[in-house]
C-alpha cells in the first residue's frame, strides 16, 4: 500500500521530531521553570500555535467526520457551543494566569487558598489530573491512532499496538529529552504538516470524479445537510441536520461553558491551556496566544474535514451511524497517491505526538511540582527536580498504555467524569475576581456532583439535559452553603494573592488602592470584547464556509457581522487596556 516515497517521508518527520528534542535538551535541563514552561519566554504565536496543536489530535478528523456523517455541519454545535466558555478565558483569564508567576495551575491553590486543606486540594489534584485524568486522554488518543493502523494498514491486534506503542515512545522521548521548549517547537512542525495534510486530503477528495468538486459536493447533499445551526425545538427532527430540545440547547449554549470542567476546556483556563498562558513571555502575548487559538480552533482549522466528511456521506452510504468516523480513513486511503500517503500518515502522527507530548509534559509538571515536590522532604537541586520530572512522562506514558488495553471498560467512565464536573466551572471562575471563594468552596464543587449525578441517574433515572440541570443546581447550592458556612482564607494570603495578581471585582476589603474604581470599571469594558470576540469568530467560521459554497449573500451577511464586530473588538480592547 505504501511506496517508498511515503516510508521516506514518515521516517524524515520522526528524525526531524528527535533532532528538535535532542536540540533543546540542554536548556530544559537547567531548572523546572525551563523544563515545564520554557522560561516564560514564548512568544505569543509560538504559544498560540502550540495551543491549537494540542488540540488537533488523532481522533480529532475522525470525531468531525462522524459528527458531520451524523448531524450534517450542524453537528460541529455539539464543540462549537465550546467557544464561549474560550473566548472568556482569552480576557477574563489569560492576563491573571501569567500575572500569578506560578509554575503549574496547581500551584495556584497555594496562593490563593490557605491552610491544611489547600494543601490537600492541590496534592489530590495533582492525581486526579495529573494521573488519572491525563491517562484517559491518552488512552482515548492512543484508540484513535489504533482504528487509523487498523483500517489503513488492515493490521493484526498485536502489530497495531506495536505501532502504537512506538509512536508514543518517540512522543515521549523528545518530550523527555526538551521540555516545553522541544515540545512548542515540534508543535509547530506538527500543525503544519497536519494542517497541510488535511487541505491536500479534502482537494482531491472534492476533486474526484465521485464527487467532482464544490459544486458537485453541493448538488449530491441533501439541503438539511448543509445547515450551520441545528433545528431547536421539542418536535424538531430533519434528517441530515442536528435536532436538539430546547433543554439540550439551553444545556450547551447558556450552561455548559460557564458550569462544567472537562479536560482541554476549562472555565477561566487550565491544564495545558493554562500551561501555555503562563509560558507567554508578557501578559500581552498570552492574552494574543490565546486569542489566535480561538480563532484558529474554531473557525479556520475544521473546514478541510467538514468538506471530507460532507464527501464521505457520499462516497461510502454503507457505513453504519457508528462507523461514520471511519469514512476519514477510508478517504486516505482511496484518494490520495504515493507520496501523499506518508503524507496523511505523518499529518496524523504529528497530531497525535503534539497531543501525546503535551499531555506528557504538563501532566508530568503536576506529579512533579504539586506531589513529590510538596510532599517531598528532602530538598532536591534544580538539576534533579528536572530529572524527578523526566521520570514522572515515564510513569504518565506507562499507566497511559495501562489504560489503553482497558479502554473498553473505561470509556463509560469518560462520560461519567464529564457530566460529573458540571457546576464546579463558576467556583474555578469565581475564585479570582471573589475573596470569600476559598478551599472548602472548591472541594465541595469538585465532590457534590458526583453525588447529584448518581441521584439523578440511578434514583431519578434521568437523562441528559434533566440531570445536567439538576447536578448544576445541586452544585451551586452546595458550595454557596460551604462557602459561607467555613472561614474564608487567612487575611495575609489573600492580601498577597490581590498584592500579586491585582484582580477585579470583589475584592475591596484588600484593595486599598486609589485606582481600585477605575480598574473594577474594566469589567463591562472586557465584557464587550469577549462578547464581539466570539461574534467575529463565529463570523469568520460562517464566511469561510459561505465562501466554499459560493453563497454570495452569506458571505456578505457574515463579512458585514465580522467586520463590525472586529471594529467593535478593537474599540472595547482600548478601553480595557489590557495591551497597553
Amino acid at each position: 500500500m505504501l511506496q517508498t516515497i511515503d516510508w521516506l517521508v514518515i521516517t524524515a518527520y520522526v528524525l526531524l521530531s528527535l533532532a528538535i528534542g535532542l536540540y533543546f535538551r540542554n536548556r530544559a535541563s537547567q531548572s523546572l521553570n525551563e523544563y515545564f514552561l520554557g522560561g516564560r519566554k514564548f512568544p505569543w504565536y509560538l504559544a498560540g500555535i502550540s495551543m491549537v496543536a494540542t488540540t488537533f489530535a488523532a481522533d480529532t478528523p475522525l470525531a468531525v467526520t462522524e459528527l458531520v456523517g451524523q448531524n450534517g455541519i450542524s453537528g460541529n454545535w455539539l464543540w462549537w457551543n465550546m467557544l464561549i466558555g474560550g473566548m472568556l478565558t482569552t480576557f477574563f483569564f489569560a492576563r491573571l494566569w501569567r500575572r500569578a508567576n506560578v509554575l503549574t495551575e496547581l500551584e495556584f491553590i497555594a496562593i490563593r487558598y490557605s491552610g491544611a486543606k489547600a494543601r490537600f486540594l492541590r496534592g489530590f489534584k495533582s492525581i486526579y489530573l495529573g494521573l488519572f485524568m491525563n491517562a484517559i486522554v491518552i488512552a482515548w488518543v492512543n484508540v484513535a491512532l489504533m482504528s487509523l493502523f487498523k483500517v489503513f494498514f488492515n493490521l493484526d491486534t498485536q502489530s497495531i499496538w506495536l505501532f502504537t506503542a512506538a509512536a508514543m515512545l518517540i512522543a515521549a522521548s523528545y518530550s523527555v529529552l526538551s521540555g516545553l521548549w522541544g515540545v512548542a517547537i515540534t508543535d509547530v512542525v506538527q500543525f503544519t504538516i497536519a494542517m497541510l495534510g488535511s487541505i491536500v486530503l479534502a482537494v482531491f477528495v472534492i476533486n474526484s470524479d465521485a464527487i467532482g468538486g464544490l459544486q458537485g459536493l453541493t448538488e449530491k447533499l441533501p439541503e438539511a445537510s448543509l445547515s450551520f445551526f441545528p433545528q431547536v425545538g421539542e418536535n424538531q427532527s430533519v434528517a441530515g441536520v442536528l435536532s436538539i430540545s430546547v433543554g439540550a440547547f439551553l444545556a450547551y449554549g447558556l450552561f455548559q461553558w460557564w458550569s462544567s470542567w472537562y479536560p482541554g476546556a476549562e472555565p477561566g483556563g487550565g491544564g495545558y491551556i493554562a500551561q501555555r498562558m503562563m509560558s507567554a513571555k508578557d501578559e500581552k502575548n498570552s492574552i494574543y496566544a490565546t486569542l489566535f487559538f480561538q480563532v484558529a480552533h474554531y473557525a479556520i482549522r475544521p473546514w478541510p474535514w467538514i468538506l471530507v466528511a460532507l464527501a464521505a456521506t457520499i462516497i461510502y452510504p454503507d457505513l453504519g451511524m457508528d462507523e461514520k468516523r471511519l469514512g476519514y480513513v477510508l478517504a486516505m486511503k482511496d484518494f490520495l497517491p504515493a507520496g501523499f500517503k506518508g503524507l496523511l500518515l505523518v499529518a496524523f502522527l504529528a497530531a497525535y505526538m503534539s497531543t501525546i507530548s503535551t499531555q506528557l509534559n504538563f501532566g508530568a509538571s503536576f506529579l512533579t511540582n504539586d506531589f513529590y515536590l510538596l510532599f517531598s522532604k528532602k530538598k532536591k537541586t534544580a538539576k534533579q527536580q528536572v530529572k524527578i520530572a523526566q521520570l514522572m512522562t515515564l510513569l504518565i506514558m506507562v499507566v497511559a498504555l495501562l489504560v489503553t488495553s482497558m479502554l473498553e471498560t473505561i470509556s463509560g467512565a469518560w462520560v461519567f467524569i464529564i457530566e460529573c464536573g458540571a457546576g464546579l466551572g463558576l467556583v474555578l471562575i469565581l475564585r479570582w475576581y471573589w475573596w470569600r471563594i476559598n478551599a472548602w468552596s472548591e472541594i465541595s464543587a469538585t465532590v457534590a456532583p458526583f453525588v447529584a449525578y448518581a441521584f439523578s441517574h440511578f434514583i431519578l433515572e434521568w437523562k441528559f439535559p434533566n440531570s445536567f440541570f439538576l447536578t448544576v443546581g445541586f452544585t451551586t447550592l452546595v458550595w454557596l452553603l460551604v462557602t459561607y458556612l467555613t472561614a474564608p482564607t487567612e487575611t495575609a494570603t489573600l492580601r498577597e494573592f490581590y498584592r500579586r495578581v491585582q484582580p477585579s471585582g470583589f475584592w475591596q476589603p484588600f484593595d486599598n488602592q486609589k485606582d481600585s474604581d477605575k480598574k473594577t470599571s474594566n469589567i463591562p469594558y472586557l465584557l464587550v470584547s469577549w462578547l464581539t470576540a466570539v461574534l467575529m469568530t463565529y463570523s469568520i467560521l460562517f464566511f469561510t464556509g459561505k465562501l466554499l459554497f459560493h453563497d454570495s449573500e452569506g458571505m456578505l451577511i457574515w463579512g458585514v457581522v465580522g467586520l463590525i464586530s472586529f471594529i467593535g473588538l478593537r474599540w472595547s480592547v482600548k478601553k480595557t487596556g489590557v495591551l497597553d
